[in-house]
């Protein structure tokens, strides 16, 4: 098994060329590609954190009727096929869609727009933050907070002051692993939208379109990709190391 899991790592890993890499960093389509990702990735990851963290603590902290299917649909788009995906953002947002028309009627256009992208990356790696927080939210000691409030802490003085310190590193590790899952994003967004250079086109989709055309073009954004989630996975675990470690 581990023969098998190592291969094809090593396989791309071994095609790696510093000459043709650094040939094909000077394309500007594969320039594109990557600051499109970077922006898309960012924005994606901050609406995750700011609309996630609400929705994590209060899974992690209330009892109420509905919880369990509440916390159910927080899952489902980790586990739904990414093309499926794809086509319920574009029920909901495209021109058509259950909101769209209202928003085409406003002059505002969602699908096949760089908006889709984020909207995309959003709904399939929000989830993972979500869940990570909501784990690290419920590991808190309830104890220290009463503490905190018996002292005459206010309720935001208690989240910012004793909640979020104890919480950071499962908050941090969520980001990451939330960044990472919208870096590789590709079903829901060719589908949302499209594939367009310089607009909608990531570096999962260019990949797509350079196996069929350019092979290096490929090659080059795939070793990024790969170099990225090395990156990722070291860091998550390294922060759940260390949250161990504390604890």
């Amino acid at each position: 098994m581990l023969v098998f899991l190592l291969l094809p790592v090593l396989a791309l890993v071994l095609q790696l060329d510093p000459v043709m890499l650094g040939a094909a960093l000077a394309n500007p389509e594969i320039g594109q590609a990557i600051w499109l990702s970077i922006v898309t990735t960012a924005a994606s990851t901050a609406l995750a954190l700011l609309l996630g963290t609400p929705l994590a603590y209060l899974l992690a902290r209330r009892q109420f009727r509905g919880r369990g299917v509440l916390d159910t649909l927080v899952d489902l788009p980790m586990v739904l096929p990414p093309s499926v995906a794809g086509i319920a953002l574009l029920l909901a947002f495209g021109r058509r869609g259950l909101l769209g028309q209202s928003l085409d009627a406003a002059g505002i256009t969602i699908g096949f727009t760089t908006i889709a992208v984020v909207l995309a990356q959003t709904f399939v790696a929000a989830p993972f933050y979500v869940k990570t927080a909501l784990a690290g939210f419920a590991g808190v000691e309830r104890d220290l907070e009463q503490a905190a409030q018996v002292d005459g802490a206010a309720p935001l003085q208690v989240f910012g002051w004793i909640t979020l310190p104890l919480a950071w590193p499962a908050l941090l590790g969520g980001l990451v692993m939330t960044w990472a899952r919208a870096l590789g994003e590709f079903g829901a967004t060719i589908i949302f939208a499209g594939n367009f250079p310089g607009r909608t086109q990531t570096m999962p989709l260019a990949i797509y379109i350079g196996f069929e055309l350019d092979m290096t073009i490929a090659l080059t954004l795939a070793l990024i990709l790969l170099a990225a989630s090395f990156l990722v996975l070291f860091i998550v675990k390294s922060l759940l190391h260390q949250r161990v470690t504390l604890t």
